[in-house]
């Protein structure tokens, strides 16, 4: 697809700009149960890797499989995706929106689906009610919420809530009343914790993909050095190892685990917030397992330096999977949207002893879309009787059990996932990566 340069560019600017657009190819033949996207751009560092990552996930796109090579500054990605439901792409309206997102990237002209809107940054302790408490507060200010996403992670939580201002539906500009209403959030947050330091507030009206600002902001906060309070992942599945690969100055880094959506994404995004680039991956899924291998160095051009670092990059990717996992019980609301509605069903949440792991809130043409995971006050899942209390006074029509979480019932075989072993060579990945860009899949 072709992009005109800006006009107000020189004709070497413009040449540059033609030469690193990336070239997309959409195959929806040579695959009989995914639509295969090639990508081929020029670059400097992995930073496009992440774009085009990113791309995809906010398409809502699973990436079943990914083979991504780069000398440095030719890259080369082929990525298998399916929509939500795990079916191939037949929509000409979506298959072209793919191709023009991927090359609008480039030029940065994606949209900002905030735009027009206060972003709230909130980051600080978790616990039972603290959502409605922070809800309660914006509403008696008279801040209305348009959207937000909140994860806890290890005893944290972090939020980005996106406000316009009740009566005139305008952003909320940073005012002293904003001030006065960071001050009380940042009481909220502080709950029992004597530092009031591990607790931060920010009004913004520019702001970066949603996903990504929450994992900065949990990196950050550093919630990968934290034990958790209430443990809701089964450590089992989730094998991460680090090795480095000297005779050719990578560092290679494996992870088994379970597959979910946008899982490419958190891993991409980690790696790049810790300023490692990544020249070669495979990404490979089967039925609920995915296996990623990805060769890495630093911005400078060296591999990992020590054990530590090693052990630094184990666990923030740990800690990246971990806190996107669904955690308790799926709730989904959809509801005629109203002043103070979330502010009520956190309170009535609060009032039941629940505890909401895990929040995304929308509202589109008057109507409310949310979805919220909860356990109990012990990290199980909510007795059936109490969930249907909740879900009378809510309204059991709008607010519905959409998903039980996964029992696991065995574990992972330990030869298949015994950390350290490097899956392939990098010669072998090599080869292994350019052959699968012309071979369709089995």
């Amino acid at each position: 697809m072709e992009q005109r340069a800006p006009a107000c560019l020189g004709e070497y600017e413009k040449l540059q700009i033609r030469m690193s657009t990336p070239r997309v190819v959409i195959d929806n033949g040579g695959c009989s149960d995914a639509t295969r996207l090639m990508i081929e751009r020029a670059g400097k560092d992995g930073f496009l890797l992440l774009e085009a990552v990113q791309v995809l996930t906010d398409l809502n796109l699973s990436i079943k499989k990914a083979y991504i090579s780069s000398d440095g500054r030719w890259f080369m990605d082929v990525f298998h995706v399916t929509d939500f439901n795990g079916h191939k792409l037949t929509d000409d309206a979506i298959l072209g929106s793919i191709e023009q997102s991927l090359v609008a990237v480039h030029y940065g002209g994606v949209k900002n689906t905030a735009e027009g809107l206060t972003a709230l940054e909130l980051t600080g302790s978790d616990r039972v009610g603290l959502l409605s408490e922070v809800f309660a507060v914006l509403f008696d200010h008279k801040c209305n919420i348009v959207d937000a996403k909140v994860w806890t992670h290890n005893g944290r939580v972090a939020s980005l809530i996106y406000l316009t201002h009740e009566a005139y539906g305008s952003p909320v500009e940073h005012t002293e009343k904003m001030s006065a209403v960071e001050a009380m959030l940042r009481n909220i947050l502080h709950g029992d914790n004597t530092d009031i330091a591990t607790v931060k507030t920010c009004v913004s009206l520019d702001v970066m993909n949603t996903d990504r600002r929450l994992h900065q902001l949990m990196f950050d906060d550093k919630d990968f050095n934290r034990k958790p309070i209430i443990k809701v992942f089964d450590d089992n599945l989730l094998v991460v190892s680090v090795k480095n690969y000297l005779e050719k100055d990578y560092s290679v880094v494996n992870i088994h685990c379970k597959d979910r959506n946008k899982l490419l994404f958190d891993i991409v995004c980690t790696l790049t917030d810790m300023k490692y680039v990544v020249f070669h991956a495979t990404v490979n899924t089967s039925q609920d397992r995915a296996h990623l291998e990805f060769f890495i160095r630093h911005m400078d051009g060296s591999p990992i330096h020590s054990e530590t670092e090693k052990q630094r990059v184990i666990i923030c990717l740990q800690a990246a999977i971990k806190r996107r996992a669904s955690q308790g019980l799926r709730l989904e609301m959809i509801t005629p949207d109203r002043k103070g509605l979330l502010a009520e069903v956190m309170r009535i949440f609060r009032e039941n002893s629940l505890n909401v792991t895990m929040a995304e809130v929308s509202t589109s043409k008057g109507t409310a879309h949310n979805t919220f995971y909860i356990t109990d006050s012990h990290g199980n899942i909510p007795d059936s009787a109490v969930v249907e209390s909740v879900r009378q006074r809510v309204g059991s029509s709008s607010l519905n059990v959409k998903e039980a979480p996964l029992i696991v019932s065995k574990k992972e075989d330990e030869s298949e996932v015994s950390g350290g072993a490097m899956l392939w060579s990098f010669g072998s990945i090599v080869r292994r990566n350019l052959f699968k860009l012309v071979k369709s899949c089995s």
